[in-house]
């Protein structure tokens, strides 16, 4: 069967230095690494491990935040990463047998404190994802403070009343997130711009056969973009988007932006671009989910059916990309590699042929030091062929010249590879008219190739052949196919 396709594309991430290096930078975690610096045996914490409100105007003093309501706010929202993240330890009260509303708990530094400055970029990354978990949450929550009377006197939430599904709101953002991520690696990483708000708030509301949204979907965008602009505005300080704002000046009186932006400029809309590092976390969120999302790299130190098999379907710039690093990796030398990747491409299965045009392409970036390799099968049925034109490529010397269903064979079997491959249709026409043409009668002989998609691709050629007398040679060829297998 062909290589099971990966539901996104491959992402080329940053290091993990670099990655390490700009989560460290990320205000909020910078915010947060300060607080657990500066907080000691004095500092005062609630029953909920928050900072009591007596601290809040020092904490935001050493962030150098004004001593406002704004200030305050930014230092408890650094506080709680600070806490969940583990750079802080806060003992409860009531473990300390404290009672009353007022009982107050004690803080220390946490174990991953030091670890930002002693442990490995991993270390570093691995904290940071915590704080990403938890800015996350935090944006997916309600705004309880316009709900102060569904919270009940032991602090609990009446949900019901509240109207708030949290699985669903979780849901949504991540729906978004995925498709800001493969928005960034379309089009073969030139989608790498800003995307506006209300064409990801559609993207999750609108559907997809649908042509003129109603008025009804409109007004589910506009609410959408605005849940999204103060989602936006939380997640951004953790260092996962750069995000411009919805323009404030939008708003209409129902305290939502219009999203009609035919003569706006679309920029006011809000604006929002993952970050290198968002890359890195929206696609640990995913994998963490159990979604397939390949990076370049993964692939590095598999064995050479695993790479070809993986980048079956990569883009040509991923797949050389990973082809190059496990070249690099591979420690035996050009010769043995080379020898590995043909091992790697021999077969009947339906992927065989897409695995031969990769290997041919691997080959290609493995350099000359692996002529011995690729001569050694110069009689093999399955790879003489492209053996042969690797060394012709280089002009070598010394090729034997194909025998006649070697050529044939090299026909169908390439042609298989490029269908399987879902390249672009004038490319496939190109290459289906060009090999046919090279041999005169080729479709009175390519019938009898012993090749298990011959048929399929004598019916494919029968399709996008332009010349109407050479698609109705092919159409035949392909009966007659199909009769001499026996079906």
């Amino acid at each position: 069967m062909s290589a099971e396709r990966p539901s996104l594309p491959p992402v080329r991430l940053n290091s993990e230095a670099e990655l390490a290096r700009d989560a460290l930078a990320a205000p909020l975690f910078v915010r947060a690494v300060k607080l657990a610096r500066w907080a000691g045996p004095d500092t005062r914490v609630g029953a909920g491990g928050e900072l009591v409100e007596a601290q809040l105007p020092a904490a935001a003093e050493h962030l150098g935040l004004p001593a406002d309501d704004d200030g305050a706010a930014y230092a408890s929202e650094a506080w709680r990463l600070a806490v969940d993240t583990g750079l802080l330890d806060v003992t409860d009260p009531e473990e300390e047998g404290a009672d009353g509303a007022e009982a107050e708990g004690t803080v220390s530094a946490g174990e991953n404190l030091a670890l930002l400055t002693g442990g490995s970029p991993q270390d570093v990354l691995a904290i940071w994802l915590d704080g990403l978990d938890a800015v996350h949450a935090d944006a997916t929550a309600p705004a309880l403070d316009d709900f102060a009377d569904l919270v009940g006197e032991d602090g609990s939430i009446d949900f019901d009343a509240l109207d708030w599904d949290p699985e669903a709101e979780a849901e949504f953002l991540d729906g978004v997130l995925g498709n800001l991520y493969l928005l960034t690696l379309a089009d073969k990483g030139a989608g790498e711009g800003p995307v506006p708000l209300p064409a990801l708030a559609a993207s999750m509301i609108v559907p997809d056969d649908m042509g003129e949204p109603t008025d009804d979907i409109l007004e589910q965008v506009s609410e959408a973009m605005m849940r999204l602009d103060d989602q936006f505005r939380l997640l951004e300080p953790i260092g996962i988007v750069e995000y411009r704002p919805v323009d404030e000046a939008l708003m209409v009186e129902e305290g939502e932006a219009s999203v009609d932006t035919v003569e706006d400029d679309v920029t006011r809309y809000g604006m929002v671009k993952l970050t290198p590092l968002g890359l890195y976390g929206i696609r640990a969120r995913m994998l963490e989910a159990g979604v397939d999302a390949p990076a370049v790299g993964d692939l590095a130190d598999k064995g050479a059916d695993a790479l070809l098999d993986g980048i079956a379907h990569y883009p040509e710039s991923a797949a050389r990309a990973e082809v190059e690093l496990w070249l690099a990796g591979y420690a035996d030398g050009a010769v043995s590699a080379a020898a590995e990747l043909l091992a790697a491409a021999r077969g009947a299965d339906e992927g065989a042929p897409l695995r031969r045009l990769h290997c041919q392409q691997a080959l290609a970036l493995a350099g000359p030091e692996a002529e011995p390799a690729v001569r050694a099968v110069l009689g093999d049925q399955e790879l003489g062929g492209l053996a042969r034109v690797w060394l012709a490529e280089r002009g070598a010397a010394d090729v034997p010249a194909p025998p006649e269903d070697m050529i044939f064979w090299l026909a169908i079997d390439t042609i298989a590879a490029h269908l399987d491959a879902d390249g672009e249709l004038d490319e496939l026409q190109g290459l289906i008219e060009g090999l046919s043409a090279q041999h005169s009668g080729f479709f009175d002989e390519v019938w009898r190739v012993d090749h298990p998609a011959t048929a399929d691709v004598l019916e494919a050629m029968g399709r996008l052949h332009s010349d109407k007398k050479a698609a109705k040679d092919a159409r035949k060829a392909a009966f007659k196919a199909r009769s001499r297998a026996g079906g």
